[in-house]
């Protein structure tokens, strides 16, 4: 006989039947398996955690508080650190700022700030400024292409 999927039978005594307790004295008897008085002894009897151990388990986690923000931060960075790590007429980008590790962020973009001095002409893209860092910028020689709304978040 084959092995095949229509003819695969289970194991005898692999599935235990469950007892059918209080149908007469040999299942489980007059109080069924719950013995005599008292709160236990009723419907919905036993309250709280059904195993013990879970409460010390759930005592050690810290409890969830405050609020957190669904909209993500800006990440900033300042005209003074852009001056420092690129050249001449590089192109500054959220994607390039994050690679270098001037922003460790930037799904919610990424805005230059006008702390420090700018003396190289940079291109930016994509990026959103302050006031005085876009005077700064513009000073130097800088070129800004679709700048972003300068709100901060």
């Amino acid at each position: 006989m084959s092995l095949t999927l229509h003819t695969i039978k289970s194991f005898p005594k692999s599935r235990k039947k469950s007892k059918r307790i209080g149908r007469g004295l040999a299942s489980g008897g007059t109080y069924s398996g719950k013995g005599q008085k008292g709160q236990r002894a009723r419907s919905g009897g036993r309250k709280g955690l059904k195993l013990k151990g879970m409460k010390q388990m759930l005592l050690g986690v810290p409890k969830v508080r405050g609020f957190k923000s669904p909209y993500p931060k800006m990440a900033v960075v300042n005209v003074g650190d852009l001056d420092k790590n690129f050249k001449d007429g590089d192109k500054i980008t959220p994607q390039i700022l994050k690679k270098i590790g001037l922003a460790s962020y930037i799904d919610g973009g990424v805005k230059i700030l006008g702390t420090g001095e700018i003396s190289k002409k940079l291109i930016f893209s994509g990026l959103a400024f302050s006031g005085s860092a876009k005077e700064k910028i513009e000073k130097a020689g800088g070129h800004i292409q679709g700048a972003e709304s300068s709100k901060t978040q």
